[in-house]
């Protein structure tokens, strides 16, 4: 095919650069090389960031990017540098709180206008075309005229983005007890949605690392409303539109209350970490619910984002083609109800009332998205039929929308593989084999792993953080090791090879040696042997994903457990102490660190299992929800200082510890549970 404009994204391997290749203006990938080249001409950057499945960022393209018009103002005026957020999260880090200082909000695409040393001047999102030419072009203006001012102004934004990000170093020894963490989920619960999940405001973004937390927190004090909560936000969310009810897995956020119409991307990070959550509830309740959206989402991600060399995709877009040939938001996934009752004939009835084919489930525009808003129990009631026959009907229903489905211009897919979000996934699949069971899932998490062993190592031992085409080119980012470290230490408890945990501690011992900020006794997101602008960002507020640091914590008390004699609680304590301050104001944002709290002051404790039916025996307790338990295993003789000298010949007991310090042993399960569950 040939292209009137070619620039230099044309040798990335990053989709969402790929896809500005061909725009007239002259983009260019962050590199020491293009900040060098800004300063040397005295020009300003601008800095325009995005990732592949955002759909605003492709509406801004069309009507900014591939108009020659802008270019020519563009490319005249500004070094252009087009950023892939998921590739280069460090940049993003200090350009989204810039945007958020100047304007009090962020989002994507993040367009940023910054002196040649990067400092940032000015910010905004989505601009149309008109507005986007008038302020580039006054912007320039000001630069040439009055550059001091501009100066000035850069001069006390790149001080507020260093001070915003300073973190300090606690003294004293008390640690956050459960009364504090009691009085700090009360204040955060007054956002809580009790009736349609998530929290009282649109959009509803899923928050696995809250859930997660609240779980624990719900089951440990066995505080019925959070549970109730937590239950409640599982089940709208599996039932809305914001889950494929036709091809599995979640889409980014639902920009209702009601969970019904999704953002329609699909990230990995979302459905790796919902993987898990799902898995756990399921422990934690046998709901079958639960069980079918862990086995679903597994299903999206094997047949969708799961690499030949099983390392795992992206995303998917939220556009794809539709039927007129533009792209357009959702079109795979929308119906409309005449196509529906012509394909589904004497399914209809059942199908339009399960899935809501009537206003509740009204998009817009005659298109209706899938959802559902009333139980198995109550649609077989109301049409006379059994559980058996709806479910019946429902399977053969989706089956035929699935087949239609496929005929349809599917979303464009990122292919680029990140460490971070394959260490999310891969504990997602650690967590549905350990709690669903199912053998094919420890396969796949197996067979991850060593993709990531085989691909995303560097020479030195640490990790890259990206992969395409059989190149891995960023160095890895302390996001990459938390997320990795934190699956192989489940990949261990599940499949007891201590190759997978004698790895992990080795990740963290590097990321010991190469990301440590003595001053905050925190983690810097980047390698300190890595060059930065303006600052070296210390990750330290959960989101959607849990903040590295946090992870890290809770990384460093987990192999705590395993390796006593070694340095890791000491460091998780000081990071605890530095942040339990923010808990109660802020507990939305400190919900992994909350979690470490409860492992800090609850009895938390490592379970032994040695003898011939080791595997069968720890396999029926890690079963069970436990979540201040970590799992080890072995037939006769471990390495780990627990395994050692248990060896019972004709027997497989099961040793409790806590810090090393084991019980006498059990003999049964039953027992096991007794002692360790809340």
């Amino acid at each position: 095919m040939n292209h009137d404009y070619t620039n230099a994204l044309i040798n990335e391997t990053s989709p969402y650069l790929l896809q500005h290749a061909h725009n007239p203006v002259n983009w260019e990938a962050w590199s020491p090389q293009t900040l060098q080249k800004a300063q040397e001409g005295n020009t300003l950057l601008l800095i325009s960031i995005g990732y592949a499945a955002c759909h605003w960022c492709h509406v801004m393209e069309h009507e900014c990017f591939e108009d020659p018009a802008v270019a020519e103002t563009m490319n005249a005026n500004f070094v252009n540098i087009k950023v892939d957020r998921e590739e280069r999260p460090d940049i993003d880090h200090i350009y989204m709180d810039a945007l958020q200082m100047m304007t009090g909000s962020g989002g994507w695409p993040l367009n940023i206008v910054a002196l040649p040393d990067g400092r940032p001047f000015w910010g905004a999102t989505y601009v149309k075309k008109e507005d986007w030419i008038r302020v580039l072009e006054q912007l320039s203006d000001l630069y040439k005229k009055d550059p001091a001012k501009i100066e000035a102004y850069a001069k006390d934004m790149a001080q507020g983005i260093k001070t915003i990000n300073i973190v300090e170093y606690k003294t004293g020894n008390a640690l956050v007890d459960v009364a504090a963490l009691k009085d700090a989920v009360k204040n955060w619960s007054r956002y809580f949605d009790t009736y349609l999940g998530g929290y009282k405001r649109a959009p509803k973004f899923m928050m696995p690392t809250n859930l997660n937390f609240l779980l624990h927190y719900g089951t440990s004090q066995h505080d019925q409303e959070v549970l109730e909560y937590v239950h409640t936000t599982l089940t709208k969310m599996a039932w809305g539109g914001i889950f494929d009810h036709l091809g599995g897995g979640f889409s980014r956020y639902a920009v209702d209350t009601k969970w019904h119409v999704p953002h329609f991307e699909k990230m990995l990070y979302d459905n790796g970490q919902l993987v898990s959550v799902y898995a756990q509830a399921y422990a934690a309740t046998k709901n079958d619910l639960y069980k079918h959206v862990v086995e679903e989402t597994v299903r999206f991600v094997t047949e969708e984002l799961t690499d030949k060399s099983f390392g795992f995709y992206s995303s998917l877009d939220a556009d794809s083609i539709d039927e007129k040939g533009d792209l357009e938001e959702g079109a795979y996934y929308v119906w409309e109800k005449e196509a529906l009752e012509k394909l589904l004939g004497a399914h209809w009835p059942i199908f339009k009332d399960y899935f809501n084919i009537n206003r509740y489930g009204l998009w817009e525009h005659g298109k209706y998205v899938l959802i559902r808003d009333a139980s198995k129990a109550e649609i077989a009631k109301k049409h006379g039929v059994s559980l058996e026959a709806l479910n019946h009907v429902i399977s053969e229903s989706v089956a035929i929308l699935t087949k239609e489905r496929k005929k349809r211009n599917a979303p464009r897919l990122d292919d680029k593989i990140l460490t971070s979000w394959n260490g999310l996934m891969l504990k997602g699949l650690v967590d549905a084999y350990r709690y669903v069971g199912k053998e094919t899932y420890l396969n796949l998490a197996l067979k991850n792993a060593g993709f990531i062993e085989q691909n995303m190592t560097r020479p030195d031992g640490g990790l890259f953080h990206n992969h395409k085409e059989g190149k891995s080119t960023l160095n890895g980012y302390l996001e990459d090791y938390t997320a990795i470290i934190e699956a192989y230490i489940g990949l261990f408890e599940v499949s007891f090879d201590e190759t997978w945990l004698f790895r992990a501690k080795a990740l963290t011992d590097y990321c010991i040696e190469h990301f440590s900020d003595s001053a905050s006794g925190m983690f810097f997101f980047t390698n300190t042997q890595d060059s930065y602008v303006i600052r070296r960002t210390l990750e330290v507020s959960d989101n959607v994903v849990p903040a590295s640091n946090s992870m890290m914590a809770k990384n460093l008390f987990k192999l705590s457990r395993f390796f006593p004699e070694g340095p890791y609680g000491a460091l998780a304590e000081q990071m605890l102490k530095n942040m339990q301050d923010n808990f109660h104001e802020q507990g939305q944002n400190h919900a992994n660190w909350m979690q470490l709290g409860l492992y800090m002051s609850q009895p938390f404790y490592e379970i032994a299992v040695v003898g011939n039916s080791y595997k069968e025996t720890a396999q029926k307790i890690g079963a069970a929800y436990l979540p201040n338990v970590l799992l080890a295993g072995t037939e006769k003789e471990g390495t780990l200082g627990m395994l050692k000298n248990r060896f019972q010949p004709e027997e497989t007991p099961i040793y409790i510890c806590t810090k090393g310090v084991c019980k006498l042993p059990l003999h049964t399960m039953e027992n096991v549970l007794e002692q360790v569950r809340f």
